[in-house]
């Protein structure tokens, strides 16, 4: 039920508490006063960051399944990996250990951001 907005509520806060709560309605992109109206009336706000670390995440889990591949391509002894090298292995398990490191930060931002 909207109608005109022409009543205000003082809500005294802590400097701690307003920055939490400009962030979590940044993250969410909406304005604070349209935020704390719908968290104050129950709603669930969902996070633009959240949708963008899932993302990124699903990026990062494409790329391990592509590495991931050509590894077991390469130890198939499959003709189309007959030109990979030794060093060219090494340099996917090294891609493999910096995706794994990449998906752990994001996941570590992803649970402290809820």
């Amino acid at each position: 039920m909207t109608g005109k907005r022409n009543k205000h509520l003082r809500v005294p806060v802590s400097t701690e508490e307003e920055q939490t709560i400009k962030r979590k309605a940044q993250d969410t992109g909406l304005p604070v006063a349209r935020y704390m109206r719908l968290v104050s009336q129950g709603y669930m706000v969902q996070s633009t960051i959240d949708l963008c670390q899932v993302e990124k995440l699903l990026k990062i889990n494409g790329d391990l399944g592509r590495a991931g591949g050509l590894l077991k391509l390469w130890l198939s002894d499959d003709k189309r990996a007959a030109g990979m090298d030794r060093k060219a292995i090494f340099g996917v398990l090294q891609e493999i250990k910096e995706t794994q490191g990449l998906m752990s930060r994001v996941l570590k931002r992803v649970v402290t951001k809820g």
